[in-house]
C-alpha cells in the first residue's frame, strides 16, 4: 500500500505526465519496445528519484516492461505530491510526499526497501547507504541497480575501494549519453531557469561565481554568460580550472571571489564550498544557490552563525541577516536549487538519460553481474545517443567498414 498525501490529486499530475511524454521519443519507443517483449517480466524495481512528472514515466515505463516498481523521492522538496497520486493510482506502489521531515524520509527510504527488489534505480545513493548499512536483509533477492547522479556515483566509488559494494552497481552518470548532456546542458537551463523564478532578477551585468567546472559546473557558467553575466569559476582541480580559462573565464579562488560575486552557484558535490570566511567578504543582497545534490556545499550552520535572523524573504528564498546589516540570500534553502525551487531539467535533456536506466535495467535482468560498480555498457550509450540522433533528425554519416577497421586498430 502507498503512501502519500493526496489521493485526489491523480488527475494533475496525470495530465504533467501526459506532457512530457510528448517531448521524450527515445523514451517512448522503449516504452513500445517494452510492452512488447516485456523484458522485466517478474522483477520487482525500487525507485529513489526526484519524484515528478518526467522520472513518473520512467517508472511507468518499467512497469510497462513487466516489473512491479515500488518509488520513493530523493530529494523531500523535490516530490510533487500530485505525481505520486498518479504513479499510485496507476499501480506503482509509492512512499513520498513533499516536505517529508528527516524521520519520514528515511521511512520512506525504508519502507520501498522493504519491497525486497531485484533491481534499484538510485539517484544520490541513499537506497544504497540504507541497504548497506542498516537493512542488508532487504537485499535477498537483488541483483543490481543504478546510480544516475555524480554524487551517488562518487559515494559508490568510495564503497567499492573500500572493498563495501556487495552487489553490482552501473554508474550510470558517467555515460557520454548522461553527463555530456543532461549534466551540461539539462542542469545549465535549469539551475538558471530557477534562479530566475524565484528572484526575479536581471543576470545581465552581474558578477556570477561558478563553484565547480565539471559537466554541470560548465553549463551553468555558459548560460550565465550567454544571459550577460560576468561569470568566474572557482576550481580545485588544476585541468579543469585550466579548461574553464581558456573557455574565456576567470579563475580565482572562492576567498577572491567572494566580494566580487553577486550570485552564487555551488556545483562540486563536495562540501563546505561556501564557509564563513566566504560570508564574511560578500555583498549586501548576494544570492546563493546550489546545483549539488545534497545540501552541504554552503555552509549554513556556520551562516546562521554569523546573523541576527533569519527570515523568508520570498517562495524559496530565505534571508539570512548578518549582525552588521548585510543580508544573505539563500535559494531552496541550499538544497538542489533547480527542483526545489524549478521543474528540474527540461524533458527532452532527461529523455537520454532515462532511456539510459531503462536500457540498463534490463540489461542487468539479462546479464548476472559480479559485485563492484560497472561503466554502462557501451552498445547501450551509443544505441541511446543514435536514437536521440535520429528524434532529432540529424544527418549522421555511417562508417566505412574501412573506417571501422581503422578505428579498431586492425590496419
Amino acid at each position: 500500500m502507498s503512501t502519500i498525501r493526496d489521493a485526489s490529486l491523480a488527475p494533475l499530475g496525470q495530465k504533467r505526465i501526459d506532457w512530457v511524454k510528448d517531448f521524450m521519443p527515445v523514451l517512448g519507443g522503449i516504452e513500445r519496445a517494452f510492452a512488447r517483449e516485456q523484458p522485466l517480466h517478474g522483477l520487482r524495481i525500487a525507485l529513489s528519484i526526484h519524484l515528478e512528472a518526467k522520472t513518473a514515466y520512467l517508472a511507468l515505463v518499467l512497469q510497462g516492461g513487466g516489473a512491479q516498481v515500488c518509488a520513493t523521492g530523493s530529494n523531500p522538496l523535490s516530490t510533487k505530491d500530485d505525481i505520486c497520486a498518479a504513479l499510485a493510482a496507476q499501480g506503482v506502489e509509492v512512499h513520498a510526499w513533499f516536505g517529508a521531515t528527516q524521520e519520514e524520509y528515511s521511512e520512506h527510504i525504508r519502507r520501498t526497501l522493504e519491497f525486497c527488489p531485484h533491481i534499484i534505480i538510485d539517484d544520490g545513493g541513499d537506497l544504497v547507504a540504507m541497504l548497506i548499512g542498516s537493512h542488508p536483509q532487504y537485499a535477498k533477492d537483488l541483483i543490481g541497480g543504478c546510480e544516475e547522479t555524480t554524487t551517488g556515483v562518487h559515494r559508490l566509488r568510495g564503497l567499492h575501494r573500500a572493498g563495501k559494494l556487495p552487489f553490482p552497481m552501473i554508474a550510470v552518470n558517467d555515460a557520454s549519453s548522461k553527463r555530456l548532456f543532461d549534466n551540461h546542458h539539462g542542469t545549465g537551463q535549469s539551475v538558471w531557469d530557477a534562479i530566475l523564478s524565484a528572484t526575479n532578477n536581471m543576470v545581465s551585468g552581474r558578477t556570477v561565481v561558478v563553484a565547480g567546472y565539471g559537466h554541470c559546473g560548465s553549463g551553468i557558467a555558459k548560460r550565465g554568460q550567454g544571459l550577460g553575466a560576468q561569470v568566474i569559476i572557482t576550481e580545485v582541480d588544476p585541468h579543469r580550472a585550466l579548461t574553464a580559462a581558456m573557455d574565456g573565464f576567470r579563475v580565482l579562488r572562492m576567498e577572491e571571489a567572494a566580494p566580487l560575486g553577486d550570485i552564487f552557484i555551488t556545483a562540486t558535490g563536495c562540501k563546505d564550498v561556501i564557509t564563513r570566511r566566504h560570508f564574511e567578504a560578500m555583498r549586501h543582497n548576494a544570492i546563493l544557490a546550489n546545483a549539488g545534490h545534497f545540501d552541504v556545499e554552503i555552509n549554513k550552520n556556520e551562516l546562521r552563525a554569523l546573523c541576527s535572523r533569519v527570515e523568508t524573504r520570498k517562495p524559496f528564498i530565505e534571508g539570512y541577516r548578518l549582525r552588521d546589516g548585510r543580508v544573505l540570500n539563500v535559494l531552496a534553502d541550499g538544497r538542489l536549487v533547480n527542483v526545489v525551487a524549478g521543474n528540474g531539467h527540461p524533458a527532452d535533456i532527461m529523455d537520454m538519460s532515462f532511456a539510459l536506466q531503462a536500457l540498463c535495467a534490463r540489461y542487468l535482468a539479462r546479464q548476472p553481474l559480479e559485485p563492484g560498480l560497472y561503466e554502462v555498457p557501451p552498445a547501450i550509450d551509443r544505441e541511446v545517443a543514435l536514437l536521440k540522433a535520429a528524434a532529432l533528425g540529424l544527418g549522421l554519416d555511417a562508417l566505412t567498414p574501412a573506417q571501422q577497421a581503422y578505428l579498431e586498430g586492425d590496419i
